[in-house]
C-alpha cells in the first residue's frame, strides 16, 4: 500500500537507537526506513530480499520520503543507501512480469517525465549523499546519478542491465553523462548485464568520489561525510547546490547569469552575515535553519 503523501507530522525527542534520533514524525513505510541521526536524514532501500528492487509501492513512498525529509528542519543532510546485499537493482521485475499490469502502469509519467522517486525529481535542495552497498544496476543508477555526493563500498559493483531483458537504457544513462565519460556510460549501457564494474573503476571515472574499505564501515563513513557537510550554511549550500544544477540545463553564459542571481540572493540573510562574524571571532557559525527567509532585495 502506498504511503499518504502528508507532511503535517507530530513532534517528538525520543531515540530509536543508539545515534538515532526523531524530531519530525515521518510517515510508516513498507518498503523504506526513513530516521534522523543527529542531523543527517537517513532514506534506506528496505526490500533486502527484493535486492530492493522497486516495486509500485516503493516508487509512491519514496516520493513522500524524500518530501518529509526536506522539511524536516533538523535534517541538514541526507544519505540514502540500502539493506542488505544490494543498494538498489532497479524495477521489480517479477512484479512486471506476473501481476497483469507490466511497465504500462509508468507509462502516462514516464511519457510525461512526471517522476518523483529522487532527490532531483523532488526539487530537494539539501545536500543527498548516495551511499552504495553491493550491488547497483539499472534504474538503482538513477540515485548514483541524483545525487550530489556518491560514496561505495569496495565490494561494490555497478552494472545496467536493460538491453540485457530486452528493454531501453535512457534516462539514468543519461544522468551519468554529466558526471564521467561517455565512453564508460555507452560501454554500460551496451554491454548490459555482460560485465560489471568495480567500485574502484568506478571511482577512476568520476561516477564515485570514495571508495569504503572494509565496506562494513560505509554507513559510518557516510554519516561522517554527512556531518561535515551539515557544518556548513544550509541556505549557502541550498543556493549553491540550486546554481550547480541549473547550469546542467543552461548555456555557459546563462548558467553564470542564474549562478551570479543564486550568488547575490544570499546578501542580507543572516547566514551571510554570521558566517565572516564567526570567522573573526574564532568561533563556529550558528546558521539559520533551512527555510529561512532572506530580506527582499531592493533594486537600485
Amino acid at each position: 500500500m502506498a504511503a499518504v503523501a502528508t507532511f503535517d507530522r507530530m513532534w517528538n525527542r525520543t531515540t530509536e537507537g543508539p545515534g538515532r534520533e526523531r524530531g519530525m514524525e515521518y510517515s510508516s513505510f513498507e518498503c523504506l526506513t526513513v530516521e534522523r541521526r543527529g542531523p543527517v536524514g537517513w532514506l534506506i532501500n528496505d526490500r533486502a530480499e527484493q535486492l530492493n528492487a522497486m516495486s509500485a509501492a516503493m516508487r509512491d513512498e519514496l516520493a513522500v520520503a524524500w518530501k518529509e525529509l526536506d522539511l524536516d528542519p533538523e535534517v541538514r543532510v541526507i544519505v540514502h543507501t540500502g539493506e542488505g546485499r544490494a543498494f538498489q537493482t532497479g524495477v521489480d521485475v517479477t512484479e512486471i512480469a506476473t501481476d497483469g499490469v507490466g511497465m504500462e502502469r509508468y507509462r502516462q509519467s514516464v511519457e510525461d517525465f512526471d517522476l518523483h522517486f529522487t532527490a532531483w525529481h523532488q526539487q530537494v535542495w539539501k545536500p543527498v549523499i548516495t551511499a552504495v552497498n553491493g550491488i547497483c544496476a539499472g534504474g538503482g543508477l538513477h540515485w548514483v546519478a541524483d545525487a550530489d555526493i556518491v560514496i561505495a563500498a569496495s565490494d561494490a559493483t555497478f552494472f545496467d542491465p536493460h538491453v540485457s531483458v530486452g528493454q531501453v537504457v535512457a534516462l539514468e544513462a543519461i544522468g551519468l553523462l554529466r558526471k564521467m565519460p561517455a565512453e564508460a556510460v555507452m560501454r554500460m549501457a551496451l554491454v548490459g548485464r555482460h560485465e560489471r564494474l568495480p567500485a574502484a573503476r568506478a571511482l577512476e571515472l568520476g561516477m564515485i568520489s570514495q571508495v569504503v574499505d572494509p565496506p562494513e564501515r560505509l554507513r559510518e563513513e557516510a554519516q561522517n561525510l554527512a556531518e561535515q557537510v551539515a557544518r556548513n550554511s544550509p541556505a549557502a549550500m541550498a543556493a549553491t547546490k540550486r546554481a550547480l544544477w541549473q547550469s546542467f540545463e543552461l548555456g555557459l553564459t546563462d548558467a553564470c547569469r542564474a549562478g551570479a542571481q543564486e550568488l547575490a540572493s544570499l546578501w542580507g540573510h543572516p547566514d551571510q552575515e554570521e558566517g565572516p562574524r564567526a570567522f573573526a571571532e574564532k568561533r563556529e557559525p550558528v546558521w539559520a535553519p533551512p527555510g529561512a527567509a532572506t530580506p527582499p532585495q531592493h533594486s537600485s
